[in-house]
């Protein structure tokens, strides 16, 4: 089918990137790892301008950035398209290079728009940090991926059906009971749009419900929660704290239009 669209806009953007962004407006110490190619510099200058470490990006000779084409309708949903670019050039070298620099202490937050990740994963394993992973988009390379070293999983209800194996969207609560069966060691935040969030930690389920704003444009929602959350919980705060704080970051980004440029700072939450 083809439309015309009102508008066209270039933004900074990626999971990754997002979630690189919330967590240093959280107030986490945030280095990010990753490559562009020259005509990405921008999102270096944007990085830093959030507070986030960039010398750990390299930058590539002849070779594209990552981009998403993300189609917005009038409600605010979104369509996204992905072109890996750069983001598909790591090397196993490139990753030494960086794990090499954290140790127990850190988290590693991973999404599925890079390659060598099960590579990675299991080198963050060794080191003995903390793993996140947000397996999105979904793909075939998820089942090469060494699940059972991951210590949180980020999921919308979508992404949980397609790890379990399932079509049908079950009932949170079934899904969150399957999830507990399949990663019995991993702590699971399932993800539901404006119906709210759920995080099982072993035997502790909790449930936040969404803020209730109209929405602008839903993109980096989940990365905005992303981000709050962990940074949340790497400074030790209580879960149903940092449940709520998340959430209320989250309505904030999707109030605003854009990816990163919709996320809010600490003080605004």
């Amino acid at each position: 089918e083809t439309l015309a669209a009102e508008e066209m806009n270039v933004f900074c953007g990626g999971k990754g990137f997002n979630q690189a962004v919330a967590f240093a407006r959280a107030g986490a110490e945030t280095y990010h790892a990753g490559a562009i190619g020259k005509d990405g510099l921008f999102l270096l200058d944007s990085l830093k301008n959030a507070g986030v470490h960039t010398e750990l990006v390299a930058v590539l000779e002849d070779q594209k950035t990552g981009c998403a084409l993300i189609q917005n309708d009038h409600s605010g949903d979104n369509c996204i398209m992905l072109y890996g670019g750069t983001n598909r050039t790591i090397t196993r070298e490139m990753a030494d290079r960086v794990l090499e620099k954290f140790g127990q202490d850190d988290v590693l937050v991973l999404q599925n728009e890079i390659n060598e990740i099960p590579y990675i994963m299991e080198k963050t394993h060794e080191r003995g940090m903390k793993i996140v992973l947000n397996p999105s988009p979904m793909d075939g390379a998820i089942a090469a991926f060494p699940l059972e070293t991951v210590d949180y999983f980020f999921l919308n209800q979508v992404e949980a059906c397609q790890l379990l194996g399932s079509e049908n969207r079950e009932e949170p609560e079934k899904q969150l009971d399957a999830l507990r069966k399949r990663f019995p060691a991993a702590a699971i935040v399932l993800t539901l749009g404006e119906d709210g969030a759920y995080c099982m930690r072993g035997d502790e389920i909790l449930y936040q419900p969404a803020f209730p704003v109209q929405p602008v444009d839903t993109t980096a929602a989940g990365d905005t929660f992303t981000g709050y959350f962990v940074t949340g919980l790497s400074h030790g705060e209580d879960l149903s704290k940092v449940m709520e704080r998340a959430a209320k970051a989250a309505a904030i980004a999707v109030s605003r239009a854009g990816a990163a440029e919709s996320i809010p700072y600490a003080n605004e939450v």
